[in-house]
């Protein structure tokens, strides 16, 4: 694993943890989970497998451990790999259209919407949900999923550039 991007896979889960730290929950304890963004920002820059699983379980232990959610723990930890996964498996299908920010903005809102339902349904399971399945997805997920799709927008170019221009990641380059 190469030690730069290692740096800066941490430095998208440490600033993806200010951001879940500092974003109030909206609805039964619940908010928008900002580390995907940084995430899914992750896996499209250092798109291998090793960074994915690396990146899904330290944003799915920090994420459980910021999060306000009661029980929360677990069902971020179950979440972040299985959402990661699913994430670098659709982005590498649609590998003609990588930087592609219509496919930018659509896999960000898939990835959004796939974490919302994993997260749901692990934490009705291990603790419980503290309000109606549907009101919890409405009045989190989506607005979230609006959020870290704007966000993406935004800060994928950016990132791309950077990453680019640094020569941090060759694939990221010829990809």
């Amino acid at each position: 694993m190469n030690t730069k991007n290692l740096v800066a896979l941490s430095l998208l889960v440490g600033m993806g943890a200010v951001l879940h730290a500092v974003v109030p929950p909206i609805l039964f304890g619940m908010k928008p989970d900002m580390m995907l963004t940084m995430m899914f920002l992750g896996i499209m820059l250092f798109p291998e497998k090793k960074n994915v699983l690396l990146v899904s379980l330290v944003t799915g232990i920090i994420s459980g451990l910021t999060t306000s959610f009661p029980g929360g723990l677990f069902p971020n930890i179950i979440d972040k790999p299985i959402t990661a996964f699913v994430f670098f498996g659709l982005f590498l299908a649609l590998k003609k259209f990588r930087n592609n920010m219509v496919s930018v903005g659509v896999l960000t809102a898939v990835g959004t919407v796939v974490s919302g339902l994993v997260f749901l349904s692990a934490a009705s399971v291990i603790a419980g949900l503290p309000g109606p399945f549907a009101a919890l997805f409405a009045g989190v997920v989506l607005p979230a999923t609006v959020v870290n799709t704007i966000a993406m927008i935004v800060l994928y170019p950016i990132a791309y550039a950077i990453v680019k221009r640094t020569k941090l990641n060759q694939q990221v380059i010829s990809g």
